[in-house]
């Protein structure tokens, strides 16, 4: 199945898209960058420069991502969500006599949301930082360190308060999801897959 982009959505030239992905209105995904197979970007959202997102990922409405984020496959991105890039922005140089590029530079920093992770509703992801595999990042969250796999954060800054199964529910102590069955191991800091 083609991909579907909205007439008002503004794709640039050297952007891939996977079959099956849907671009709604007024998204902007600027070239060259990376959208994978039977993803969704929600409209108003925008995608710079050497992004690459990978498969089935769900994109809503109002997100920014610049230069620098990798998005794995299976993540969900909510509404409002802000990836940021740079820990020491400025607009000129220090004589304030020129503009700084908007090219990545020497302070543009990767991030990296690992496979099935969840961004909640206007949470804010600083630069170099990765967000773990089935993580789940709760709405308004500053997130100023790496999250761990499965781990479950909130608040600013964000702070893990549990653990989430790959199926969303929340983990109980046992680390046997009630929902779906699958087990968990680990010590405090870090948390496992037992299948």
């Amino acid at each position: 199945m083609a991909a579907r982009i909205h007439p008002t959505a503004i794709v640039e030239d050297g952007v891939e898209i996977g079959e099956g992905t849907s671009i709604w209105d007024n998204a902007h995904v600027r070239g060259p960058s990376v959208i994978g197979a039977a993803c969704i970007i929600g409209e108003k959202s925008y995608i710079a420069y050497d992004v690459r997102i990978g498969n089935r990922v769900k994109i809503n409405a109002h997100v920014y991502i610049p230069t620098g984020v990798t998005v794995e496959d299976g993540v969900m991105i909510s509404a409002g969500a802000i990836f940021t890039n740079d820990r020491q922005p400025r607009a000129t140089n220090p004589e304030l006599t020129e503009l700084r590029g908007s090219g990545p530079d020497d302070h543009t920093l990767p991030t990296l949301v690992r496979e099935g992770a969840t961004v909640g509703a206007g949470a804010v992801i600083g630069p170099g930082l990765t967000i773990g595999r089935f993580a789940m990042v709760g709405m308004g969250a500053v997130v100023t360190k790496d999250v761990g796999d499965f781990a479950i954060v909130v608040g600013n800054p964000a702070r893990r308060i549990g653990w989430a199964c790959a199926c969303g529910a929340r983990l109980p102590d046992s680390h046997v999801c009630s929902d779906c069955g699958r087990i968990y191991s680990g010590d405090g800091d870090s948390l496992a897959s037992s299948e």
